[in-house]
């Protein structure tokens, strides 16, 4: 499973014009789940996204999490971070989820972060969705639930 966060002041996601998602400051979360992903899998990523020091506390120093700073979740679903683009010019997504499995998974991650108590607003899996966001510092991360 693999998350990219980015630390961001407000961002939503809009389907056809209509938002369905929108957060003040918080993290944008572009999840892709890959075959063989487990619920194992969703934990790990839950607890570092809400637990990863990445806000800035008095001193400008990253050292609040998510949830230290009451911040919010915009999760999207987000396939292409599984395709393998090493051959060739046009990515494969073989390693992506069914649709099925990837669609439970992401609300199992969705419901897992919103037990800790975090408010968390997400987009439509499987939809094309527009993404805005203001990107605070920039601060991005990658996680791989494959690399605990």
């Amino acid at each position: 499973m693999i998350a990219v966060i980015q630390r961001v002041k407000r961002a939503n996601v809009t389907i056809k014009g209509e938002t369905c998602g929108c957060i003040d400051e918080g993290l944008v979360v572009l999840l892709g789940i890959e075959k063989g992903d487990l619920e194992s899998d969703a934990d790990f990523l839950a607890d570092k996204i809400a637990g990863l020091r990445i806000f800035p506390d008095q001193e400008g120093k990253m050292n609040l999490s998510l949830k230290d700073v009451k911040g919010s979740l915009l999760v999207v679903s987000q396939f292409t971070l599984c395709g393998d683009w090493r051959k060739g010019r046009r990515p494969s997504f073989t390693h992506a989820a069914d649709p099925e499995e990837g669609k439970r998974l992401y609300d199992y991650v969705c419901n897992v972060l919103g037990a800790m108590g975090i408010l968390v607003e997400t987009g439509e899996f499987g939809a094309m969705m527009e993404v805005s966001l203001i990107n605070d510092g920039p601060v991005t991360f990658v996680l791989n639930s494959n690399e605990k």
